[in-house]
Parts: structure tokens; C-alpha cells; sequence
């Protein structure tokens, strides 16, 4: 594609700031000036948004307006999948508009923005705009948006790879096609640095997928990043545990030795323990932060103002800072365990230095020998410029739901029209006729079972087959109610004068007494009371507990499975490897076998009087644990008195009072048209999809005006429902959307359906006389599931060197060897 033209002015504020106006800038500019949308492919620190934002710029320039009148109202949409990140944006964006002297006003609108301000935005709204999916998908809620976004020219999607495949993607997907449907010559661009399948993301940014409309452009090469893998300097890479406590006294010399250091942990519970375990040996007092998506909004804009300002030599934090935040004096990056998949670890590390012609420095802390295993897996793959990432799925129905309420609140529309609107989107151009029916008639009056009840009566047609809705208070309704995120029930921990800190689940909360003590916001705190959603707090001298978040596990990706698998077999390789480590996997292949590519390994094994299988699936927590109940009812109808199970990414154990002779009949692939139907329909599991499905679909109302239900009633509410559907209408749309939910996200059914069909032909059956080395790991598990990830105590510690010294000692065969 040929160079655009970039206009003058423009061009000499880069060169201003020593920096000249790169190809892939260019060829966004170029791309949008030929009508055309555009994917931009880039890695970190090359200028992504700027690029994005280069047409817009161009427009407002006054080389380019020759006189005439600047854009009037809302010209570009920014959408991002985290706050923090538009923030971080408007900072930077400001920066080159005032400098060059552009006529534009930059706001953003999120959760955290004043209601005065989002009502002001919707009549005199600014030239660019930066929001989330959900903020948008209430903006079209209105009926002003019309008019709001009829003269929009642009929208620009950064990150797309972080939600584009799930179900915010879907929300974003529907609104881009109702936002073309009003404004038709809008062009859409998309940013990103880590896509697997851009083809993929190029049919989804495109209306009716259309690859020809959208531009490929990739950016310029960047400096190789430097990632190093930090290990124990005396002691052995553990056994077992996740946290990597073992690594703190050489952080602190990093954090000392360093201007500022970003900590990656994989959950918001290890993020507050990493803290704390950081701040117990900081002698020297230097300020750490740390940032997750449970503190209040003041305490998140507190620190990112701190770093932003180069404030701190240390920051802990989850995913709420994996994107594209732009803090140019980090000079390394600590990912604390396993990264669980190249994009996401090269995503992190981008985050250091934040310039294209400087590596960025990393270090990865595996909390295990697995984990290092699987940090090695990573590393090679961002050395060779290998991604990985979710595939693409269909919508779910019951964001439909929510998009075709949304759709009634802005006004009537024509079901003909909005289902042509709503296919013309990727993860939408599945739905028939049939499907649409369905959709409707559920926001029409909730379906056939519950149409008797007037609550659910939200919209109506008439003989024109034009939709709206029955009564003007179901829009205020939908507008609190609306949105995809369904965490656990939060209650906000504040101080009696007011001052809130955040928020914890409440199943946490409901653990706590007056008096008992816990670690929060990097705080230690004294319970004083529960009142209504809060927990009352004050400032506590110690503390023994951290809130164990629910939340949700980061699946390892099949790409770096596969991975860890060829490692274990290329033998010729394992010299690069610790001493410790290598001997765990000689005596390993010495004694049983090694789980490599093509071979699902089962090892059986005595232990303390129980007999237990190891199933070395390497196809992360999710299936595991979901393979584990199956197989558990299975020894059960065989008599083989199973005792229980524990799982890991990498491994099964499951163990019971009988042998397990022969596992091949307990994997069969009929488990999943059997077992797996009766054991989701009676487990909780289905219960808590349709709880989602129902919140998001708008079917059960979380918030009513001046309350808030809490989860307990949320909860019961839905499983009212649940039970009536289930008797009455077991062909619901919303038990369609549970049931998808159930078995994709919740169970990895798909990855349990491939190791089920490979376990056909690559099953090996190791029986052995006590635990090998392998197993190890998931062994020091067993009876601490319930133990919040990341506390290793003593008693775990002795219990991993026993389970080691058995799997590890050398009998009198192998002297010599």
C-alpha cells in the first residue's frame, strides 16, 4: 500500500521530538484515506495508538481543512478493554493536540464517570470519545444517539485481542454494527501487538466479514525483548505451590537495582500476598504500589498517577495492567509464576521500556518445576516470534438478548431490519430466522414458562412488525442492569469516616467476624462491622488472612502445552536445564516413562494405603478438574470406591481404595454423551451459567433503583427460574446460552473431547511400586485444595521433600546407571 500524505504540521511535531513518522503510521493514514478499514498488526512501543489516531489528527489539521470548518460534534470513538488504559490514553493523546495546536476535545466515559458528565456527553459530546463496550452499548441505549452518532467518521478498537473473542466482544461486535447501520461511512481500525490469526480479526472487525474492506497493515520490527528465567540461588526450583515466594529476597535486590519494576501475578489474591511479602523485607522503605480490579477507583488512579509520574521503584499488579499503558521508565518486567501463553507473557513484557528500538528486560519466577518447564515453553516461543491466542466462537444469545433491549430503549425498530443489522456482524452471522424468533420472543415476555408474569413483559410489536418497548421504566432498568462483566458479589471495604478502598467477595466477607484482621489494598485491617454492601474497616497492626478472590483461572493455551510435552521428550535438550530439574527428569524417564507428543501417560501407584492414577493431560485446570469428577463417577459404578481428586494444568491424581487396573474403559469418549450430561445438570455448574446468562440477558435485575440485591439473592432468584425452565421449558434460549457457556468456558469440554479421542490410541499405562517424580507436583496438592493458592506453609514444604525423597530415590538397579 502507498504512503498517505501525512500533513505538514504533523509531520514537524515528530520530527520536533526527534522521531519521524513511521511506515505503518503511514499506511494507517493511507488506508483510511482510501475509504478503507484497517487492522494493524505492531509490537509494543511502535506507536500503535498514535497511528489509530493519526486520520483523526489529519482531519482536524489545518493543511487538510484548507480553510473550511472543523468536524462538529462526535468525529472518533476509542475503545478499550480496560479504564485505565483510555485514561492513559487521553494523557498521551493530549499531548501531540496541544503541541500541534489541533481544534480537538478528548473525553473519556467509563463506570467511573460522573453522571452530570455522562449526560452533558450525550448532548455536546467531544470530537474524540474514549470508552469500554459497555459504556457504548449504554450510549446506544438512548434515544439521543441517533443524532449522537450519526456524523461519527472513526472508531478505534486497541487490544483487540483481549476481548474480541469473548463476550465483550460480542457486545462490541453488535454496537459496531448498529453504530455502521447509523452512520455507514464509518470506518472501523484495530490495534493490536500479539494476533495469532489476523486473518481471523480481520473478518471479525469487518462488516458482514468482508476481508476485502479491511487493510492489513503490520508494523515495523522492534528490538528482541530480553526475558530471563530467575532461579533459587541455593535452594531447588520447588516442587510445588504457585507463588514464588521463594524469589523475594532477589526481587527486593532487582527493585533496588532497577528505576521501576512492574510484578505480574496471575490472580488479584497473589497480587496482595506477593505485596505483603515484598513489604515485610523492604528495610529501606521504598514505595511499592499495587494495583488490581477490586481496589476503588481512587486508589487505582492514586497509583497509576504515582507511576505515571515515575513515583515508584515497584508495582504489583494482575491483568488489570497487562495493556498497552504507556510508562516509559519501567526497565523490567516480573512475571511471578507461569505466564500460560506467549501473547499474554509478550503482552507483559511490553510493558518495559515501552520503545521500539530497546528490548524490553523481563524475568519470569516459575512457582514449580512444571512452571519452569512451562517458562522455558514460553520464552522459546517469544524468541521465536511465536503467538498464540483463543479461537473465534459463535455470539452468545444472551448478549443478543441484552443488544436487542438495548436496541428498544433507543427507540422502535423494524425485527426484519435489526436482524439484518445483527448478522452482518462475525460472531452474529449464524443466526437464522428460527434463532431471531426465539431471541425476540424471550425479551418479548421471558418465554413461553414465565410469559404469565408481567415483570417480564419488556417489549411488544404490532401488526407491522415494528418492536418497542411496553412501558418507559424498562429503559432505566436495562441501563443499571446492563452489562457482560458477572463477577461474584462484591461489598466495599471502607473506613467509618467514608473513605472506600475497595472491594471484596462476599463470600469472603461472610467468613469475617468484628475484630478478625485481614491484608487489603496493601493494608492491614480490623473488622468493625458489616453494614448493608460494606464492610466496615479500621487501620490493624497485623494480619493473617488476604480475601481468596474467586475469580477466574488463566487457561494454559494448547500452543505452549504442546509445547512443555516436546520438552519432556527431547532428551538431548534437558541439559540446559538446573541440575535439580534434569535429575527430576532422568530418574523420571528411568523409572516409568515420559508424557510426550502422541502419548497420553497414566501412571498407578500405593500411596499411604490409597492406590492412585496420575493422568498427565497437559490441558489446563479447567478440563482437568472437569476429567476428574467424570472419572470419579465412573470408579464409583465400577466399584472401585473412588476417594477423590486434585488437579493442576498439567495433571490428574485421582486415588480410591481400589486399583485402578485399567483406565482406558474410565476415558471412553461415550463419558461426554453420558456421565458428562447427568453430571452437569445435577452439579452446580449449569446453576451458575444460567445465573451469568440470566444477568446478562437482563431475564434477573442485580440493581433497582436506591438497592442493590446481594448475591444470596441473586442466586435464589435464579434458581427459581432455573427450575421452572427446566420442567417447563427445557428448550429456552437462556438454557441454550448456559448450557454453551457450561460446557466451552467452564469445562474446556472442547480440549476434554480431543484427550478423550486421543486417549483411544495414545494411552500408555505405567503401574508402579510408590510415587514417580512427575507426580510429585499434583501429590503435594491432595488435601489442600481448599488452602488459598500461594500460601505454602511449613507442613506443605515437609510433605513436597517426603513425596520427593520416595519418587526421587535411587534404587540399587539404578547404581551405575
Amino acid at each position: 500500500m502507498s504512503s498517505a500524505h501525512v500533513p505538514p504540521e504533523i509531520e514537524s511535531w515528530f520530527s520536533g521530538r526527534g522521531w519521524r513518522v513511521r511506515r505503518h503510521q503511514s499506511e494507517m493514514l493511507a488506508a483510511s484515506d482510501a475509504g478503507k478499514h484497517a487492522l494493524l498488526v505492531a509490537d509494543t512501543g511502535a506507536g500503535k495508538t498514535l497511528a489509530g489516531f493519526l486520520p483523526t489528527l489529519s482531519d482536524f489539521a489545518a493543511s487538510r481543512l484548507d480553510d473550511a470548518k472543523p468536524h462538529d460534534g462526535l468525529h472518533t470513538l476509542y475503545v478499550s478493554p480496560l479504564k485505565a488504559l483510555a485514561h492513559d490514553v487521553q494523557r498521551n493523546l493530549l499531548t501531540p493536540i496541544e503541541e500541534i495546536g489541533l481544534p480537538i476535545r478528548v473525553e473519556t466515559r467509563s463506570g467511573d464517570t460522573p453522571s452530570d458528565r455522562k449526560k452533558r456527553q450525550r448532548s455536546r459530546p467531544p470530537h474524540v470519545l474514549l470508552t469500554t463496550p459497555e459504556s457504548l452499548s449504554l450510549l446506544l441505549s438512548y434515544p439521543d444517539s441517533f443524532e449522537m452518532f450519526r456524523g461519527l467518521k472513526r472508531v478505534v478498537v486497541d487490544e483487540v485481542h483481549a476481548f474480541a473473542t469473548g463476550k465483550r466482544g460480542d457486545l462490541l461486535a453488535l454496537a459496531l454494527s448498529r453504530l455502521q447501520a447509523i452512520a455507514p461511512d464509518m470506518q472501523r481500525a484495530a490495534l493490536s501487538a500479539t494476533l495469532a490469526d489476523p486473518e481471523g480479526f480481520r473478518a471479525w472487525l469487518a462488516p458482514w466479514g468482508d476481508l476485502d474492506a479491511v487493510e492489513l497493515v503490520e508494523g515495523e520490527q522492534g528490538a528482541e525483548p530480553e526475558v530471563e528465567i530467575l532461579l533459587p540461588r541455593e535452594e531447588r526450583v520447588p516442587w510445588g505451590g504457585h507463588a514464588g515466594r521463594w524469589a523475594i529476597p532477589q526481587l527486593i535486590e532487582q527493585i533496588k537495582a532497577n528505576r521501576t519494576t512492574l510484578i505480574f501475578t496471575n490472580t488479584r489474591f497473589l497480587a496482595e500476598f506477593i505485596f505483603q511479602l515484598l513489604w515485610d523485607v523492604n528495610e529501606d522503605n521504598l514505595p511499592i504500589g499495587i494495583h488490581h480490579g477490586s481496589l476503588s477507583k481512587e486508589a487505582r488512579r492514586k497509583v497509576e498517577s504515582a507511576m505515571a509520574r515515575g513515583e515508584l521503584h515497584a508495582l504489583v499488579c494482575t491483568a488489570s495492567l497487562d495493556l498497552g499503558i504507556d510508562w516509559g521508565d519501567i526497565d523490567c518486567v516480573v512475571q511471578m509464576g507461569a505466564p500460560k501463553g506467549s501473547s499474554r507473557l509478550l503482552q507483559r513484557i511490553g510493558r518495559a521500556n515501552h520503545r521500539l528500538d530497546q528490548p524490553s528486560r523481563a524475568m519470569l519466577v516459575p512457582g514449580n518445576r512444571f512452571e519452569f518447564l512451562e517458562a522455558t515453553a514460553a520464552k522459546d516461543a517469544v524468541d521465536e516470534g511465536m503467538r498464540d491466542g483463543e479461537d473465534f466462537r459463535q455470539g452468545g444469545l444472551d448478549v443478543l438478548a441484552q443488544h436487542v433491549m438495548a436496541c428498544a430503549c433507543a427507540g422502535p425498530f423494524h425485527e426484519d431490519a435489526l436482524l439484518s443489522e445483527v448478522r452482518s456482524s462475525l460472531p452474529y452471522a449464524w443466526v437464522t430466522p428460527e434463532d431471531w424468533k426465539r431471541v425476540l420472543g424471550f425479551v418479548e415476555n421471558g418465554g413461553y414458562a414465565l410469559r404469565a408474569y408481567d415483570k417480564f413483559k419488556r417489549i411488544r410489536r404490532d401488526k407491522d412488525g415494528v418492536w418497542q418497548l411496553t412501558h418507559p421504566e424498562h429503559a432505566q432498568r436495562h441501563r443499571m442492569n446492563a452489562g457482560i462483566i458477572v463477577d461474584a458479589e462484591m461489598l466495599t471495604v471502607r473506613f467509618k469516616n467514608g473513605r472506600q478502598l475497595g472491594k471484596v467477595e462476599e463470600r469472603f466477607a461472610a467468613t469475617l467476624s468484628p475484630g478478625d484482621t485481614f491484608f487489603f489494598a496493601g493494608m492491614s485491617l480490623e473488622v468493625e462491622g458489616l453494614k448493608d454492601m460494606d464492610l466496615i474497616v479500621r487501620a490493624a497492626k497485623k494480619s493473617a488472612t488476604i480475601p481468596s478472590y474467586g475469580g477466574l483461572r488463566l487457561p494454559l493455551t494448547t500452543h505452549l502445552a504442546s509445547r512443555v510435552q516436546a520438552m519432556l521428550s527431547e532428551r538431548e535438550k534437558w541439559g540446559r536445564f538446573p541440575d535439580d530439574v534434569r535429575e527430576w527428569l532422568e530418574v523420571q524417564d528411568w523409572r516409568s516413562e515420559m508424557p510426550g507428543p502422541g502419548k497420553l501417560l497414566v501412571e498407578s501407584f500405593p500411596h499411604a494405603k490409597k492406590h492412585y492414577s496420575v493422568y498427565y493431560t497437559f490441558e489446563g485446570w479447567n478440563a482437568n478438574q472437569s476429567l476428574g469428577m467424570l472419572i470419579t463417577r465412573r470408579m464409583e459404578d465400577r466399584g472401585l470406591m473412588p476417594a477423590g481428586f486434585v488437579a493442576n494444568d498439567y495433571s490428574l491424581a485421582v486415588w480410591g481404595l481400589k486399583p485402578v487396573e485399567d483406565p482406558a474403559p474410565l476415558l471412553s469418549p461415550d463419558i461426554l454423551t453420558d456421565e458428562f450430561v447427568d453430571w452437569v445438570q445435577e452439579s452446580h455448574l449449569l446453576r451458575r451459567a444460567f445465573r451469568e446468562v440470566a444477568v446478562i440477558s437482563g431475564l434477573v435485575e442485580r440493581q433497582h433503583p436506591g438497592k442493590r440485591k446481594t448475591g444470596k439473592q441473586v442466586t435464589f432468584s435464579t434458581d427459581l427460574i432455573y427450575d421452572v425452565l427446566k420442567k417447563y421449558e427445557p428448550d429456552h434460549v437462556l438454557l441454550e446460552a448456559a448450557w454453551a457457556d457450561a460446557r466451552a468456558r467452564m469445562t474446556d469440554v472442547g480440549r476434554l473431547a480431543d484427550l478423550l479421542e486421543r486417549s483411544q490410541h495414545e494411552l500408555v499405562h505405567v503401574e508402579l511400586d510408590r510415587v514417580s517424580p512427575l507426580a510429585v507436583p499434583v501429590m503435594t496438592m491432595i488435601g489442600r485444595e481448599a488452602v488459598p493458592q500461594g500460601a505454602v506453609d511449613e507442613e506443605l514444604l515437609l510433605e513436597a521433600e517426603s513425596l520427593a525423597g520416595e519418587a526421587m530415590r535411587v534404587d540399587e538397579a539404578m547404581e551405575g546407571v
